[in-house]
């Protein structure tokens, strides 16, 4: 079953509990980026819980070699193999990076679901501060360069410590998801939910991206000041 077959059955049915969310064991899903903590982090927790990942990265040796380091069954390859055969895409390239790595997959990544969780930001003296892109955020860069795919995003908050550390079971965190297609949004929320101790919340459109892949940088003061790896919890929900 595809990330298609999955969002078309979800358009077909009838106003749901919003917590109802579609099955989406099956989908192979491919991290771009994942030979960085961040995608080997995700990598392994999605592995780990039952699904199937393919790591990409540029050059496919590093990717095979990551692989073969986390197990699970995982595989490697170049980015434009990883996109082509995973259902559903999850985008954590450095952001420096970002915008040429989504030029060059354009064709490999139409009609998918593409999980942008890519933060814009900055260091100096002071700390880590938020970037604003000419597209108001890396979540609407995307879409704007890869308008036939079904662009969202999520994962941004998410301490790249914690889910590489084997002996941590479940990871007590909310993702916040957004995006244009509830559909399309139902899907990632369910992806984030295969995790243990993760909860999936809708969180608005791509608009609404910006100040989310901001508040890492608050994250990072936190994490900072209580040598912590906070993550966010949406309460009365």
């Amino acid at each position: 079953m595809t990330t298609s077959d999955v969002a078309q059955d979800a358009k077909k049915a009838p106003a749901k509990d919003p917590w109802e969310l579609p099955d989406v064991s099956g989908l192979v899903v491919g991290v771009l980026g994942g030979t960085g903590d961040q995608g080997r982090g995700l990598a392994y927790r999605l592995a780990k819980a039952g699904q199937q990942v393919i790591i990409g990265s540029r050059a496919a040796e590093r990717a095979q070699a990551a692989a073969g380091e986390l197990g699970l069954g995982i595989e490697g390859a170049g980015n434009a193999e990883c996109a082509r055969r995973s259902d559903i895409v999850i985008v954590a390239v450095p952001w420096d990076g970002h915008a040429k790595t989504l030029e060059g997959l354009r064709e490999e990544l139409a009609g998918k679901i593409v999980v942008d969780c890519v933060n814009p930001l900055g260091f100096d003296k002071k700390g880590a501060y938020a970037l604003k892109p000419e597209e108001g955020s890396a979540a609407e860069q995307a879409a704007a360069l890869l308008p036939d795919s079904r662009v969202t995003a999520a994962f941004h908050h998410l301490s790249a410590v914690l889910l590489q550390d084997p002996e941590i079971e479940a990871i007590d965190t909310d993702v916040m998801v957004l995006g244009e297609a509830r559909a399309d949004t139902d899907v990632v929320q369910a992806l984030a939910g295969r995790i243990p101790g993760m909860r999936g919340v809708f969180a608005g459109r791509l608009r609404n991206a910006h100040q989310v892949e901001s508040l890492v940088a608050n994250l990072i003061s936190v994490n900072r000041r209580y040598k912590a790896h906070a993550g966010l919890r949406v309460t009365d929900v």
